[in-house]
């Protein structure tokens, strides 16, 4: 059920684990896609502005949550392909306890501090109290975020991509049911959206983790591998909560643009929350790459094969290249078409909506490249175990995205927030690549030292 990612070509093993973790995020995208989908087309521009004004917020929260599960899982991918097995059974089970922890203290705090959250945001009183109940519940439902994504990372730390996709197809599938049962029959509006998503992560949850029990004796634990290590409990830490807090940190610039945009009006809030969906769906791509590549380079940094890291990083640049010009051609085509996946053709304001949608996803887009860096080059670098380099990387792109929002947005308008996310990506790319560069020679030189000792 495990697969080695330390010997082969890098290109072979990197595209074939890619494609499988696609396909997964892929389905998780569905979540929030068919959210967006269903509340657009069934009830409206109105509410679907009230999803879309939460989209940063909850990007700060949940992204700390997956990125948190996605560090502890580095530490099992780097003693996976050290093949000490008993130190990988010991990070597996504190990562559960402290994911327990994380998930009891953030989903308390959310829940308190919605409203003020929303009201600081400038909400539009229109959506504010479809915004309060969407993001209220997704808060509630942390654990659930928290189980699948954990189990998740971990099954891929051992080199198998495709389990995860299978549950989250399951769910995917659930979700659409749950999202119609309680949008057209209980009369539940984004509420019911919100509910649904929740309860399918859940259920992809809780099949992972039976899964996990029945299929993988690699993870069967002793009861000493078992208990709470302070040890295992600092490492696991060291690597999860900077990435964790690389999304948050750049989920700050989100919120300050999220408030610009919201002073714009609820329709151009609108035309940023389909636009940015559409935006996920295609961004579906680097994601995985860069889930790819922190399993690829925590079991080479294990194995000590320090010469396959930088093959790596190139090769999959290259498939992160070839697939930029592939989108920014389609949606150069096709942008209006995809805008109509998440709006209603009978809005007065329809027009309007594709075309802000259209211009919102055409400008990302054409920076498709420097956001595949950005995924390739970040994950690399926390497989490599300096999960701390990517918290400045984080900042970079929350000065980039803040400045877009305080400055530019009140003087340019909408075209100014089509930017902003350009800029971030360009701004973290200065710092990623010399540090990547520079972390891969700082191996080196580590294990160098190591075997002259």
């Amino acid at each position: 059920m495990t697969k080695d990612l330390t010997t082969g070509s890098p290109m072979r093993l990197i595209l074939g684990f890619t494609l499988p973790t696609l396909l997964g995020m892929l389905f998780q995208q569905l979540y929030n896609m068919m959210d967006t989908m269903i509340v657009g087309k069934l009830l409206g521009a109105t509410a679907l502005a009230a999803v879309g004004s939460t989209g940063s917020i909850n990007f700060f929260v949940i992204g700390f949550c997956m990125g948190v599960c996605n560090g502890f899982a580095i530490p099992v991918a780097q003693r996976m392909g050290a093949g000490d097995f008993s130190q990988m059974r010991r990070y597996v089970a504190n990562a559960a306890w402290l994911a327990i922890a994380f998930a009891a203290v953030l989903t308390v705090a959310t829940g308190l501090l919605c409203g003020t959250i929303l009201t600081t945001m400038r909400t539009p009183a229109d959506i504010y109290d479809g915004a309060y109940w969407y993001i209220f519940i997704i808060f509630m439902g942390i654990p659930a975020t928290f189980l699948y994504n954990l189990l998740a990372a971990i099954i891929r730390s051992l080199g198998d991509s495709k389990t995860p996709v299978y549950f989250l197809a399951m769910s995917s599938v659930l979700n659409i049911g749950l999202d119609l049962a309680f949008i057209l029959v209980f009369r539940l509006g984004v509420a019911g959206a919100s509910l649904a998503t929740v309860l399918s992560q859940g259920v992809s949850g809780l099949a992972c983790l039976v899964y996990m029990v029945k299929k993988f004796p690699i993870l069967h634990m002793s009861r000493e591998e078992r208990q709470l290590d302070v040890r295992s409990c600092r490492a696991l830490c060291f690597m999860g909560v900077p990435m964790g807090l690389q999304y948050s940190i750049t989920a700050i610039g989100s919120i300050f643009l999220q408030s610009a945009v919201n002073s714009l009006g609820s329709l151009y809030v609108a035309g940023v929350a389909a636009g940015s969906k559409l935006f996920q769906l295609l961004g579906c791509p680097y994601d995985a790459m860069g889930a790819t590549m922190a399993t690829y380079c925590g079991q080479n940094v294990g194995a000590v094969k320090l010469d396959r890291l930088g093959k790596g990083v190139r090769a999959c640049s290259l498939l992160g290249l070839i697939y930029a010009i592939v989108a920014f051609g389609s949606m150069l085509l096709f942008a209006p078409q995809g805008a109509m996946l998440f709006l209603d053709p009978t809005e007065p304001e329809i027009t309007t909506l594709v075309a802000l949608t259209a211009q919102y996803v055409r400008t990302l887009t054409a920076f498709f490249f420097p956001l595949a860096l950005v995924n390739i080059v970040r994950f690399s670098i926390q497989g490599m175990g300096f999960s701390g380099l990517a918290i400045l990387a984080g900042v970079m792109e929350m000065i980039a995205r803040t400045a877009v929002g305080v400055i530019f947005v009140p003087m340019f308008d909408y075209t100014a927030a089509c930017f902003a996310s350009p800029a971030a990506w360009l701004c973290a790319d200065a710092f990623l690549i010399p540090a990547c560069m520079g972390s891969i020679k700082r191996l080196r030189k580590i294990y160098a030292k190591e075997s002259e000792a």
